[in-house]
């Protein structure tokens, strides 16, 4: 290749990879130097041989350095001090000397070499450059275009990179064909046979919460804020929020005028449904408030600490009968999803329910005490 051949080549190859010129030029003097050491075994013992591609005229010098010495013992790292000083007669024992190499000796295998070592160079950088772009990126959002998928993943384009959806990250039933255009979370960036793999989400709670964000101003400004997410994905999720400013309504913010804002999210999602929750610190109002649909009569609470120092969160929670199946859903899921949301372990009954668990105890009592008063008269 031509001195004017390699600084095109090394032109176009920046531009099509959307690097720096610059990390090329030095690509290639190293793969210029790990094909001396492999063709030479001189060059071998020699760990001071460099290259340098003249960044204008793209001529190639490859050399090495060598230690000037009164008596040689090894000719491939060391130079006498009189040849020396018939180079510089300024050079005294001691010093180091650069002494040019013929590039030309290289032949046809070094030049392949030097090719593969440049590939590798320019993989290495590019994965490199994927993996601290998108190390960055964790638990943000990317669109991605479906290219192919198998038993286990799903790969997605998302722009720069290609991305991994895991079987564990995807959503049942969810449609994932060819070219189709969706959201993602990105979860992380993990590297598999030294390339970095970006794995992201479709399942994930924090994809709701992340296109809220994105959808919702009032929380992208934090006037409003998203206390908490519970999600049961491609089927229902449960989301906290309050309000930072009060003239601000967190609910009608997050829905928007004639649902819009919520219609776009779960549009998204696939028609996935989305309650939004009025967080309370008051945990009866929150409890009763992540139960909705179901209306509620009473929440009671008790925090029970363990021996071990844990603590159990118990909530027992009064609906009128009409409400005790809406309040706990289809499967439970309503009320599973409270709980998940407020961190409380939630136990419903309904008004009736609730009358004969007081009458049956009251029963109980009576019973205790009749037969006391008759073990006294005895």
């Amino acid at each position: 290749m031509k001195n004017e051949e390699l600084l095109l080549a090394l032109q176009a190859v920046a531009k099509e990879r959307g690097l720096e010129e610059e990390v090329l030029f030095e690509a290639v003097e190293e793969a210029l130097v790990a094909a001396f050491k492999r063709e030479f075994a001189d060059a071998k013992e020699n760990e001071q041989v460099f290259a340098e591609i003249d960044r204008e005229t793209g001529e190639i010098s490859v050399y090495e350095e060598v230690e000037v010495v009164a008596e040689v013992t090894n000719p491939n790292t060391q130079i006498s001090l009189e040849e020396a000083k018939e180079i510089d007669p300024d050079l005294e024992e001691g010093d180091t000397i650069e002494m040019n190499m013929d590039v030309e000796s290289l032949g046809r295998l070094a030049a392949k070499v030097a090719k593969d070592a440049i590939s590798k160079k320019l993989r290495d950088t590019e994965n490199n450059r994927i993996e601290s772009e998108f190390s960055d990126r964790q638990g943000e959002l990317a669109t991605g275009v479906i290219q192919r998928s198998d038993n286990r993943f799903v790969f997605v384009d998302i722009g720069r990179a290609e991305a991994t959806l895991p079987r564990q990250e995807q959503v049942k039933d969810e449609d994932y064909s060819f070219n189709k255009r969706m959201k993602f979370l990105i979860l992380r960036v993990q590297i598999e046979k030294e390339r970095p793999m970006i794995i992201v989400s479709r399942s994930h709670p924090n994809l709701v919460r992340k296109l809220l964000e994105q959808e919702v101003p009032e929380i992208h400004d934090g006037i409003v804020e998203i206390v908490n997410v519970a999600r049961e994905a491609g089927s229902r999720s449960k989301v906290a929020v309050v309000s930072r400013d009060p003239d601000v309504d967190p609910l009608g913010a997050c829905v928007g005028q004639r649902g819009a804002r919520i219609q776009a999210i779960m549009d998204e999602l696939g028609q996935e449904k989305i309650d939004v929750i009025q967080y309370s610190e008051d945990p009866a109002v929150f409890i009763s408030n992540a139960l909705s649909p179901a209306k509620v009569e009473r929440v009671d609470t008790e925090i029970i600490t363990n021996e071990d120092g844990s603590k159990e969160m118990n909530a027992q929670v009064i609906v009128p009968d009409q409400q005790y199946s809406l309040a706990i859903g289809r499967a439970g899921q309503n009320v599973r999803l409270a709980a998940r949301l407020t961190g409380w372990k939630i136990d419903i009954k309904s008004s009736s329910q609730f009358q004969q668990m007081v009458q049956n105890d009251l029963v109980e009592n009576f019973t205790v005490v009749d037969d006391e008063s008759s073990d006294e008269q005895a």
